[in-house]
């Protein structure tokens, strides 16, 4: 190559847009809220007891917070445990859901990106980047793939300089 010839960044030049799903991180605290102390020996569920650890708790410290709740141990916990634990959440807490982190930051985005609007991207081509650095779940580009699919042109994963083709218009 001439020293006389110019680089040319086409990347920059092109109508690529960029979707980047850490935009959308969930915001606010996120708590984990483990019942197992609630539990006899971590693992038998005595009513009685239970609902005085219900009473007894304090829910102000998960204002305005995503919740996660959860058992450690392998106790069998029955589903009304668990809604009368969100009953108690839900005057306090932004978000909840019976689960780990993991499952908290996928709700959260599946929330987030069902609320967005992806007819700004019609016709045009997409590239959803891969790399970030926070948490963002696996199932957040399946979902982000599937709402952008009707309006993009194409989808592509990964960076502008190294993608994966992923679908296009016919």
């Amino acid at each position: 190559m001439a020293q006389s010839e110019e680089i040319i960044n086409r990347v920059a030049g092109s109508k690529l847009v960029t979707f980047d799903l850490e935009d959308y991180y969930p915001q606010g605290k996120k708590e984990l809220l483990d019942i197992k102390d609630w539990l006899f020996e971590g693992f038998i569920l005595k009513e009685k007891d239970f609902r005085n650890y219900i009473v007894e708790h304090n829910w102000e410290q998960y204002k305005d917070a995503n919740v996660a709740v959860y058992c450690s141990t392998d106790a069998i916990v029955p589903g009304w445990a668990y809604m009368l634990v969100a009953a108690n959440l839900q005057p306090y807490a932004k978000y909840i859901v019976q689960g780990d982190l993991e499952l908290l930051h996928s709700s959260l985005y599946q929330e987030i990106i069902s609320g967005l609007d992806f007819s700004i991207y019609k016709d045009k081509p997409v590239i959803i980047k891969g790399c970030s650095n926070r948490p963002v779940p696996p199932n957040a580009y399946l979902w982000a793939t599937a709402k952008m699919q009707p309006y993009a042109k194409s989808i592509m994963y990964g960076e502008a300089c190294s993608s994966v083709p992923l679908y296009k218009r016919k």
